[in-house]
């Protein structure tokens, strides 16, 4: 199980290159975005090669078999998260849009002036804005679940939180900036006792762990293609099919529609109707074979070895004086954030990527987060399967090279 990430790490290409005066590529950014397996590339070039074509409608063949690897790839959302039917999977270009479809049609449909939104303290920016336009444009309030010293979600405080006027709640499955692993088949089961329908951002989550929509029972699951090996450009929505029944379009167009006149316009059933224009095709081929990939690595084998390598990595970082780490939550995923005495993240986010290492600095979006922690960013290491204990050590040993250099100007 240790040597996991060596095993894949040839069929990353870009992983096998040098920076810097050759310097091995270290990448450790990877809850910013995954790097992509051959399998993917080669789907895609595919793709571009041989039946490039639109979707829906064409009756020659090159259209019949880009519409088929289209809805193979719905098909395939569909299994990975047990939807009941793949016409509860909704393409789009990822997080960032489809919570945006969200706020904007599930609030039309279900958010009232004086009614109530809950997020949390640990959202990405994107969990935070889309929101914020909807209470406005109806008059609803935004209401926040507090952290503790350790950076989880105040589960008592939620709980007072919640009443009658409480409509909708969006929280993270994990956090992009700390990697804590919030309760939320508890905070679904809490939310539900009060008729609130919830949707929980997955971005963080699908490239480390099994997703079972039904198990949780939550009402939307919303995932990146880009954090889980797959293209930009690409997500999905999962919904449940009596509640996008219910909601309005989020965009009028092509492929969306029924009939259309100039007197009245009637939609396509489900999930056609939240997609409209020319879709990402090659994103979705992508998608597809980014999904077998994770499925033929299995997600035990992802889970066990990442945990390995956190916690590794956060062994070796809590043995360097000065070095605290942000986010100490016992269930933690993917992430290890800290920041070092006396230096700004920025000076040893530029110091690693001269010896090769790509992490990330900054308020990673999580802004108001990092205004609650009094922090102006943090340097952030972020895992994948393909990282190994060798690429941990020469992370480690440039952050140790940067802390004497700056220590000793």
């Amino acid at each position: 199980m240790k040597d996991l990430g060596l095993k894949l790490r040839n069929d990353f290409p870009i992983l096998n290159q040098t920076l810097n005066h050759d310097k091995p590529l270290v990448y450790l950014d990877n809850a910013a975005t995954t790097q992509k397996p051959n399998s993917v590339i080669k789907a895609i070039s595919d793709y571009y090669e041989l039946y490039n074509s639109n979707v829906h409608r064409g009756t020659h063949q090159l259209s019949e078999r880009a519409t088929e690897a289209y809805e193979s790839s719905r098909d395939a959302v569909a299994k990975h998260l047990n939807a009941a039917s793949s016409q509860e999977i909704i393409f789009v270009r990822g997080v960032t849009e489809g919570i945006n479809l969200l706020a904007q049609s599930l609030s039309e449909a279900y958010l009232n002036a004086g009614d109530e939104v809950i997020i949390s303290a640990l959202e990405h920016h994107s969990n935070i804005v889309p929101w914020q336009w909807a209470c406005e444009r109806k008059g609803a309030s935004l209401k926040i679940i507090p952290i503790n010293e350790r950076g989880e979600l105040k589960m008592d405080v939620f709980e007072s939180l919640l009443s009658d006027k409480t409509k909708i709640v969006s929280v993270n499955h994990i956090s992009n900036a700390l990697g804590t692993i919030n309760p939320v088949a508890q905070i679904i089961r809490l939310a539900h006792n009060v008729g609130a329908k919830v949707v929980i951002d997955g971005a963080q989550a699908l490239p480390h762990t099994k997703v079972d929509v039904k198990t949780l029972n939550c009402d939307f699951y919303v995932f990146s293609g880009h954090k889980m090996y797959g293209p930009t450009g690409i997500g999905a929505i999962y919904g449940k099919s009596d509640l996008l029944e219910k909601m309005p379009p989020y965009q009028g167009g092509g492929e969306m529609i029924d009939e259309v006149s100039f007197e009245k316009t009637t939609y396509a059933p489900l999930p056609y109707k939240f997609e409209a224009g020319t879709p990402n095709i090659e994103g979705a081929v992508g998608l597809h074979a980014a999904l077998d990939y994770i499925n033929s690595v299995g997600y035990d084998n992802i889970k066990a070895y990442e945990h390995f390598l956190l916690s590794y990595t956060e062994t070796l970082l809590n043995d360097i004086p000065g070095v605290r780490i942000i986010g100490q939550s016992a269930m933690k995923a993917g992430v290890a954030s800290f920041i070092v005495d006396g230096i700004h993240p920025h000076d040893i986010g530029s110091f690693l990527d001269m010896s090769g290492v790509a992490v990330r600095v900054g308020h990673h979006c999580c802004m108001p987060l990092m205004q609650i922690l009094e922090l102006p960013a943090t340097v952030r290491i972020s895992l994948a399967c393909y990282n190994t204990v060798d690429d941990i050590d020469a992370c480690i040993k440039a952050l140790q090279q940067a802390l004497s250099v700056f220590k000793s100007i």
